[in-house]
C-alpha cells in the first residue's frame, strides 16, 4: 500500500512505482470532484480505479459520472466496507490489473510443470516487476536450478529466464499502451538498469522499439506474437 496526500502525488507515483491499482475518495478535500479521477482514468487507462468515499446525496452526481468513465466499483464507509468485504472487493478488482493479464496469458502454457514449481513460476509472473532469479525460482520450488531448466526443456518451453523476459516485456508493453506511462517510466517501474537495455529485449522480441510498439500492437496481438514466436503449437489458447 503507498498511501498519498493529493492527487499530483498520486499521478507521480503511479509513473514512478509498479502500482496494481487506485483506491481513491472523490470527496477528497472536502468537496466532491470528478476531473483527477477522470484525468487517472484518461492517462492510465490500464489501471483499474476503486472508489472508496462516503455515501451522501452530494456523490451520486460524482458516482454517476465516474461510472460513464469507467470506473466499475466503489465502496462505501460504515456500510460495505468490513474487512472481508473490502478485501473482497480489491481482490476482485485487482483481475483487471495489467500484471494478471500476463499472469492469465502465460500460465496456460505451464500446465506440464510440477505443481510446486508451477505454483511458484506463477507467483513469479505476478510480480513482473520484481527481478528474480532463475536460482531464486528454483529454490523457492525446493529444486536445483539444473532441475527446474530441465521440466521447462522436457515440457516443450523456452528457458525458465526467457519466459520470465517475455512476462516482463508483455507487462511492459501493456503499460506503454497508457498515454501517461513513458518509456523512462516504464524502465524504471520495472527494474532495468538502463532504458536501452529494455529497448534492446523489445526490439528482440517483436521487432519494434518502444515508441513503435505503443500503436502497432495491441494487448492481445503482442500476446499472439509472443505465443507463435515462444510457445510453438499453443497459439489456439492465446487470448
Amino acid at each position: 500500500m503507498l498511501p498519498v496526500a493529493g492527487w499530483h502525488e498520486m499521478i507521480d507515483t503511479i509513473r514512478r512505482e509498479p502500482v496494481e491499482m487506485a483506491i481513491v475518495d472523490p470527496m477528497l478535500g472536502g468537496r466532491p470532484r470528478t476531473h483527477e479521477i477522470e484525468r487517472i482514468r484518461l492517462l492510465f487507462p490500464s489501471l483499474p480505479v476503486m472508489l472508496y468515499t462516503t455515501l451522501a446525496p452530494e456523490s451520486a452526481g460524482i458516482l454517476l459520472a465516474l461510472g460513464r468513465a469507467g470506473i466499475r466499483r466503489a465502496v462505501f464507509t460504515r456500510f460495505d466496507d468490513a474487512p472481508g468485504s473490502l478485501r473482497a472487493a480489491v481482490m476482485e478488482e485487482l483481475e483487471h490489473t495489467a500484471s494478471h493479464h500476463v499472469v492469465q496469458a502465460l500460465t496456460r502454457r505451464l500446465d506440464d510443470l510440477p505443481g510446486r514449481l508451477r505454483w511458484v513460476f506463477e507467483t513469479a509472473l505476478e510480480m513482473p516487476a520484481e527481478l528474480l532469479t532463475v536460482d531464486e525460482l528454483a529454490r523457492r520450488a525446493q529444486m536445483k536450478r539444473r532441475t527446474c531448466e530441465r521440466w521447462f526443456a522436457r515440457s516443450g518451453l523456452p528457458s525458465p529466464r526467457t519466459v520470465l523476459m517475455l512476462a516482463r516485456l508483455l507487462y511492459a508493453h501493456r503499460l506503454l499502451r497508457d498515454p501517461g506511462h513513458t518509456i523512462e517510466d516504464v524502465t524504471l517501474k520495472l527494474g532495468y538498469g538502463r532504458t536501452k537495455t529494455l529497448q534492446l529485449q523489445l526490439k528482440e522480441v517483436f521487432g519494434l522499439t518502444a515508441g513503435e510498439l505503443r500503436t502497432a500492437m495491441t494487448t492481445e496481438a503482442a500476446v499472439e506474437w509472443v505465443t507463435a514466436r515462444y510457445f510453438p503449437g499453443m497459439q489456439q489458447v492465446a487470448s
